[in-house]
């Protein structure tokens, strides 16, 4: 029964608001207690170059629907992160915890619907914007307001392929030469899959250059979810969120920005419900260190994909992201918000 349970909790907690009409909690402003929560799972000696298996991730908000997407935003400081279900994004800092940023963040339209509504995977541009993965408006989008002065106001980066609606937009990083890289499962539509608004037959892997061209990488995917670049943008790391095929892919960035030789990285498929989680979101750190979310936490790999270990929390984490030294890892956990010291 466990598997059972792990595909129907994980993907974006379709239906599941497990606190729903709760305000999300965080440590007062001032409030020097720790809250903890899991522990380090050491697989490699090399691990405590990484990380201090000592310290233990730390709660520092919690009472989510289904927490998404992290984003430091290294000019002001502070965390973004999204709420799926509730379609907000949410805003952390040391000096005043988390308190609501954006709202709408990924469905702007009149009509009421279900579904993952809100944004997803978040990212900041080179020029300082606030790039979306909106489930709710199934495209990719741009905040039209400064950082330090949020409105829900965007403009469509990518909507469509082909004259087709997106499924729903889900994670995205961005290359050096302004093309956004990102991943298209069903996993905001209300019909999730069988979704009669859905136009696309597949689940793809997109390109959209900085002239709007749409190219479509790659359909061979069941449940293509969080990706991330290596430092020197040379590979392409790949989620694949499918329970009967949890794995991380790796692909070549050819010189056009195209993608080659996709081959296996690592497979987890065996783990699938004996703890929370699937492939989702992932970071690769300036050393080339991937830290991928996983059944059990977040496993960290070395880029030969020897597993140096796992963080273990018990509870399903869907992404990471880095502060702007390297020196924390911010978790998205289900209902919590997490940091944890490296």
């Amino acid at each position: 029964m466990k598997r059972i349970v792990t595909i129907l909790a994980y993907p974006l907690m379709l239906i599941m608001l497990n606190h729903c009409g709760e305000s999300p909690q965080t440590n007062e402003p001032g409030d020097r207690s720790v809250h903890t929560l899991g522990s380090i799972e050491k697989h490699d000696d090399e691990l405590e170059s990484v990380l201090n298996p000592a310290n233990l991730p730390e709660i520092i908000g919690e009472d989510f629907d289904w927490s998404e997407g992290p984003v430091w935003v290294y000019e002001h400081g502070f965390l973004l992160f999204s709420d799926v279900p509730m379609n907000v994004i949410y805003q952390w800092s040391e000096e005043n915890g988390v308190v609501p940023y954006l709202q709408p963040s990924g469905y702007t339209g009149s009509v009421e619907r279900g579904g993952g509504l809100g944004s997803n995977g978040l990212i900041i541009g080179p020029n300082g914007e606030l790039l979306l993965c909106q489930h709710g408006d199934r495209r990719i989008a741009r905040m039209d307001a400064p950082l330090d002065e949020p409105a829900p106001e965007f403009t469509t980066i990518a909507g469509a392929y082909r004259g087709n609606r997106f499924n729903s937009p889900n994670d995205l990083v961005q290359h050096s030469n302004g093309s956004i890289y990102f991943t298209d499962p069903p996993y905001g539509l209300e019909g999730y899959k069988d979704d009669p608004a859905r136009e696309l037959d597949f689940q793809g892997v997109f390109r959209v250059d900085t002239d709007g061209t749409v190219t479509l990488l790659t359909d061979e995917l069941s449940r293509p979810n969080g990706l991330a670049f290596s430092p020197d943008e040379s590979l392409l790391y790949v989620a694949n969120s499918d329970p009967d095929r949890a794995i991380w892919m790796v692909y070549d960035v050819l010189e056009n920005g195209d993608i080659a030789n996709g081959r296996l990285f690592y497979d987890v498929t065996e783990y699938v419900g004996e703890e929370p989680g699937l492939p989702d979101g992932m970071k690769v750190n300036s050393d080339g260190i991937i830290f991928a979310t996983g059944p059990g936490g977040v496993w960290i790999f070395t880029p030969d994909a020897t597993v140096l270990g796992i963080v273990k929390t018990g509870e399903f984490i869907s992404n990471v992201a880095f502060d702007t030294d390297e020196s924390t890892l911010y978790m998205t956990a289900d209902s919590y918000l997490l940091r944890l010291a490296l």
